[in-house]
């Protein structure tokens, strides 16, 4: 593993404050010379550090009135079928975020949807005809008091 020293916490806890930020910006935060920015954001990316840089998008100004939290409990009959379960979470574009846990559920995800009918839709599609579920619950969140990516470095 790559050490990660105090200026590339700086520059990194710049970009995940806004990924925007100048390469000028950071120099005269960091007091480092935009050549070794360059070099260390590099090395950043290519070491795996930096993993994606987005943008976060509102999902109410884009429709997805919903966010739901799922925990997903299977049969766990055969390794395939968990494999399976996996791989199907991981494509599904309502998944946002999908965790594998140990305690009472096997799996817990974030999901967002339109509304509550697109919810049940997927639903359906994702859980109801899926016979290696033994059961899923809900929890609707009804208002978002803080969502980051960002991580306490």
């Amino acid at each position: 593993m790559q050490e990660i020293d105090s200026k590339d916490r700086q520059l990194l806890a710049l970009l995940q404050r806004n990924v925007k930020t100048t390469i000028p910006d950071m120099a005269e935060r960091t007091g480092l010379s935009t050549a070794s920015i360059q070099r260390r954001l590099r090395v950043l990316r290519e070491s795996g550090v930096i993993q994606k840089e987005v943008a976060v998008l509102d999902p109410k100004k884009l429709g997805l009135g919903i966010t739901a939290i799922v925990s997903v409990e299977l049969e766990r009959d055969r390794l395939d079928q968990i494999d399976a379960f996996k791989r199907k979470a991981r494509l599904d574009e309502q998944v946002l975020n999908f965790y594998c846990i140990a305690g009472d559920a096997d799996f817990v995800m974030i999901v967002v949807a339109r509304d509550i009918a697109a919810y049940e839709a997927f639903t359906h599609r994702f859980f109801f005809a899926d016979k290696n579920v033994r059961k899923f619950r809900t929890s609707i969140v009804v208002s978002t008091e803080k969502a980051t990516l960002e991580l306490p470095i």
